[in-house]
C-alpha cells in the first residue's frame, strides 16, 4: 500500500507566528518580546520538537516555568495557536484524495502539545488521517534529518519507494528524497498556494 505523508504548517494549514504571539501574550499577561526571547529564541521550542518534554502536560509545565507565566491549559494554548492557522482548502482536498488512493499520515515538526491539540486545531484533518499522526517530538528527530523519515517509514513498516511526502520546505523535501521518498515541494505563486500542482503530484505518484 502507498503512504502519503503531509506536513501541517504552511502545507495543510497556513501558519503565521505573528498572529500567535499576541494571543499568547494576552493569555499569559506577558509581553510578546519576553515570550519570544525566553521560549523560542532561547531554544526551548526546538528542544520540545525533538521530544525533550514528551507529553502536552510536560510541555505546558515547562513553558510556564521558563517564561515565568501562569500555566496554560491545553485548550488555552491551542486557542492561541489556532489564531495563527488558516485552512488551505485545496490542500485538505488533496489529503482527502490521497486517502482514497492509499494511507495518509501527518509528518510534522512539532512538540507534544501540538499533537495533543490537533483535534481542537484541525478536526477536519484528523477525521481524514484516521489516527495516523507523526510529529517530531514522538519520533525523536526533526525534518530534514534523514532519521525522521526513516523512523516514519518504520512506524508503518513501509519502504521508501511506496511513500509520497508533501512539505513547504525545500530542505525537508530534500531530506525525504535522500532516503528514497517521492517528495513534492508545496509552493506559493504570487501568494497563492499551488494546490492543483499538489493534487497532480499525488495522482502521478498513484499512477506510477
Amino acid at each position: 500500500m502507498d503512504y502519503y505523508f503531509f506536513d501541517l504548517d504552511k502545507t495543510l494549514y497556513a501558519y503565521d507566528f505573528r498572529r500567535r504571539l499576541p494571543a499568547l501574550a494576552e493569555l499569559t499577561g506577558s509581553s510578546q518580546y519576553h515570550l519570544a526571547r525566553s521560549w523560542w529564541a532561547d531554544g526551548y521550542e526546538a528542544r520540545a520538537e525533538v521530544g525533550e518534554w514528551g507529553t502536552a502536560d510536560e510541555y505546558l509545565d515547562h513553558f510556564a516555568l521558563v517564561t515565568h507565566t501562569r500555566r496554560l491549559s491545553l485548550e488555552e494554548w491551542a486557542s492561541a495557536r489556532a489564531r495563527a492557522m488558516t485552512r488551505i482548502d485545496g490542500s485538505v482536498a488533496a489529503l482527502r484524495r490521497a486517502s482514497q488512493l492509499g494511507a495518509v499520515s501527518l509528518l510534522s515538526n512539532n512538540p507534544a502539545a501540538t499533537a495533543a491539540a490537533l483535534p481542537l486545531l484541525v478536526p477536519d484533518v484528523i477525521e481524514i488521517l484516521g489516527g495516523n499522526v507523526l510529529v517530531s517530538s514522538s519520533l525523536g528527530a526533526k525534518k530534514p534529518d534523514e532519521l525522521a523519515y526513516l523512523r516514519a517509514l518504520g512506524a508503518y513498516g513501509i519502504e521508501s519507494k511506496d511513500a509520497f511526502f508533501a512539505d513547504d520546505s525545500a530542505a525537508n523535501c530534500a531530506g525525504a528524497a535522500a532516503v528514497g521518498i517521492t517528495a513534492h515541494h508545496f509552493t506559493q505563486l504570487n501568494g497563492v498556494y499551488q494546490t492543483d500542482a499538489l493534487l497532480t503530484a499525488i495522482e502521478e505518484f498513484a499512477a506510477r
